[in-house]
C-alpha cells in the first residue's frame, strides 16, 4: 500500500470539508452509515420518547414538598379534623405521594389497621406508575450499542472483501466507504446509547426518592394517626369529602 493510495483514501473518508451545515452533516453521516443507521434510529426516537415522557412525570407531575405538605397536614391531625385533613390533601397538587396519603385518611373511622392496609394498598398501586417505561431506557441503550457494532461489522466486512476481490483501481473508493460506514455506525450508536444510560441512572434515582418520600410519609402519617387516635375515635367521613375523593 503506497503513498498515494493512502492519501486518496483520506481525501475519500473526509469529502465534504467542514464547511457543510449541521443538517448536511447529520445526512451525510446517515447517508455513509448505510443501513445500520436504522435500527439506531429507532433505538434513538423511543429513548427520546421515553426520557421525555418519563422526566415531565417524575420531575413535574409527581414532584411536590413533602415536608411541606406534611407540616400543612399535621395541623389538621392534631386538631382531630378528618374532614380538613382530607380536604387539605385534596386541595394538593395530585401526585402519587397526595393519593396515598389521602386513600389511609378515608379510612381512619375503620381503624389502625384499615388505615395501614389502605396505604399499602395505594403504595402497591402508585408505584409501578412512577417506576413505569424507565427500565427500557437501559435496554435500548444497549440495543443502540449493538446495532452500532452490527453497523461496523458490516463496513469491515466491506473492507476486507475489497483487499481480497476488488481491482486495484475500486479499492480505495470501497475500503473509504467501508471505513466510513463502520465509523458511522459505532458513533451514532454510542451517541444514542450513551444519553439514554445516563437518562436511565437520573430517572431510576429520582422514582427511587419518589418511592422512599411515600414511604416515609405514609409511615409518619400513619404514627401521627395512631399518637391522635383519641381525637378521631368518633371521626366520620363526610360526604362531602368522599366525593372529593371521588373525583
Amino acid at each position: 500500500m503506497n503513498t498515494g493510495f493512502l492519501t486518496n483514501l483520506t481525501i475519500l473518508a473526509n469529502a465534504g470539508g467542514p464547511e457543510r451545515g449541521f443538517f448536511e452533516e447529520v445526512a451525510k453521516r446517515w447517508e455513509a452509515g448505510q443501513w445500520g443507521m436504522y435500527p439506531i434510529a429507532v433505538c434513538l426516537v423511543f429513548a427520546l420518547a421515553i426520557m421525555i415522557e418519563r422526566g415531565i412525570v417524575l420531575f413535574g407531575k409527581a414532584a411536590i414538598n413533602k415536608d411541606a405538605f406534611l407540616r400543612g397536614l399535621k395541623k389538621h391531625i392534631y386538631a382531630g379534623d378528618l374532614d380538613k385533613a382530607i380536604n387539605y390533601v385534596a386541595g394538593q397538587k395530585q401526585t402519587p405521594l397526595t393519593q396515598v396519603i389521602k386513600a389511609g385518611l378515608m379510612n381512619v373511622p375503620k381503624g389502625e389497621e384499615e388505615v395501614q392496609a389502605a396505604l399499602d394498598e395505594a403504595s402497591l398501586r402508585e408505584t409501578p406508575k412512577i417506576e413505569a417505561r424507565t427500565g427500557y431506557l437501559a435496554m435500548l441503550g444497549n440495543a443502540a450499542m449493538l446495532a452500532g457494532l452490527l453497523g461496523t461489522v458490516s463496513g469491515l466486512i466491506a473492507c476486507f472483501e475489497a483487499v481480497a476481490n476488488v481491482n486495484p483501481a475500486d479499492k480505495a473508493t470501497i475500503l473509504a466507504n467501508g471505513i466510513s460506514e463502520a465509523m458511522n455506525c459505532t458513533g451514532f450508536g454510542l451517541l444514542t446509547a450513551i444519553p439514554a444510560v445516563v437518562a436511565f441512572s437520573i430517572l431510576s434515582g429520582r422514582a427511587t426518592s419518589i418511592v422512599n418520600d411515600i414511604n416515609e410519609t405514609s409511615v409518619a402519617v400513619l404514627n401521627l394517626i395512631v399518637n391522635n387516635r383519641d381525637k378521631f375515635k368518633n371521626a366520620t367521613v363526610s360526604a362531602a369529602a368522599g366525593r372529593h375523593d371521588e373525583e
